[in-house]
């Protein structure tokens, strides 16, 4: 379970990384929502520890309770359908009285675990028809219940996150061709299909999420009204922004136009405060922990060690990039928080446990010169 393991193999890098955006993440919540800083420093706390405790914890012991992880995934997903929190008409909560937390954030990491022994496992057969239509049929229950909360955008997500656990554990590029051969054109369809007034395959506020991106000046007073004063929000920054807990008069945050800044646009806060200078040096940060996770999965002693490092590199990046994507209206809105810097306990927390798990790879890292 515990090893004894050279102190030398120690990605203190990372960990500085990791710490120093979740800093500054800390540092502009409490500057958008001062009352809920203290739940975020908390919740950095319980993150480190649980992140130092997985760094010496063996995770070929985790691998070995695979089945578990998949049933414990399914039975909180479970849960949050029969007695979920709604909020804003979404049913994605579970209320523990103590706490209350997303499952489908614990979500992610425990697929990257179960896939990682699934892949060490089948490696050689990965590219059977046999083997990948068991791969995909158990995403499915996972992907149909957060769906229903509903969380279309993390049910994207975490498609895409099992599509790269995949290219990660050798898919072969002939697969890979033939899928996107046949993505594409039904995404291009389904686009068309939710376009329509009178479409069934999505909710009425996820629709206007889509329109909303395609013609925001129609919806500036409805669902473009965040995105578009994110962008005015970041614009404004200029270089050197406007300063954190300032008092200017013309800040889009201190008017109140980006209700709830501190989660899922925290990125305007940033780019209005800290400038285009605040803006660079968190996506170089978020840039640096993707490379140092994918660096780990270069060197792991096995299959499942690559899959895991990768893996959860691969969700740092990809959720990093849908949020500030959203902040600069290149996408529509997704609800998905900007790791290590977002408010909400349940993502800081498995992102801890993800850099963990990170570590521990490295830690038991093969033997190789020059690294």
């Amino acid at each position: 379970m515990f090893k004894k393991y050279r102190l030398k193999n120690f990605d203190f890098l990372l960990v500085l990384l990791v710490v120093s955006l979740n800093v500054i993440g800390i540092l502009a919540i409490g500057s958008a929502e001062e009352g809920v800083q203290d739940k975020q420093l908390y919740g950095m706390a319980v993150g480190i520890v649980l992140m130092f405790f997985l760094a010496f914890f063996d995770y070929s012991v985790l691998l070995r309770l695979q089945w578990a992880e998949y049933f414990l995934m399914i039975a909180l997903l479970v849960l949050v359908e029969l007695f979920g929190e709604s909020v804003n008409g979404a049913k994605r909560w579970l209320d523990l009285k103590i706490i209350q937390f997303q499952p489908s954030d614990i979500v992610k990491i425990l697929l990257i675990l179960f896939y990682a022994q699934f892949i060490m496992k089948y490696r050689e057969r990965l590219n059977t028809f046999r083997t990948l239509f068991f791969a995909v049929l158990l995403i499915v229950p996972p992907l149909v219940l957060i769906y229903r909360q509903p969380n279309l955008s993390t049910m994207i997500l975490i498609t895409m996150l099992f599509c790269i656990i995949l290219f990660i554990g050798g898919l072969s590029w002939k697969i890979i061709g033939g899928v996107l051969a046949v993505v594409v054109p039904t995404l291009l369809i389904f686009l068309s299909i939710v376009m329509q007034e009178d479409q069934t395959l999505l909710r009425d506020f996820q629709r206007n999420r889509i329109m909303a991106f395609f013609d925001p000046e129609a919806y500036a007073d409805s669902t473009a009204y965040q995105q578009l004063n994110s962008v005015i929000a970041i614009g404004s920054g200029q270089l050197w922004g406007k300063g954190l807990n300032n008092n200017v008069i013309a800040s889009v945050k201190n008017g109140d136009y980006l209700p709830e800044a501190q989660t899922d646009f925290i990125f305007a806060v940033i780019g209005e405060e800290l400038g285009f200078i605040g803006s660079v040096a968190v996506i170089l940060l978020l840039i640096f922990i993707v490379l140092r996770c994918l660096s780990t999965a270069r060197m792991a002693k096995d299959t499942a060690g690559t899959v895991i490092a990768g893996s959860v590199g691969a969700l740092i990046g990809v959720q990093g990039v849908m949020n500030i994507a959203v902040a600069t209206m290149l996408m529509p809105t997704t609800g998905q928080t900007l790791p290590f810097v977002s408010s909400g306990l349940s993502s800081l927390v498995s992102l801890y446990i993800g850099i963990g798990l990170v570590l521990n790879v490295r830690l038991q890292r093969r033997n190789l010169y020059n690294l």
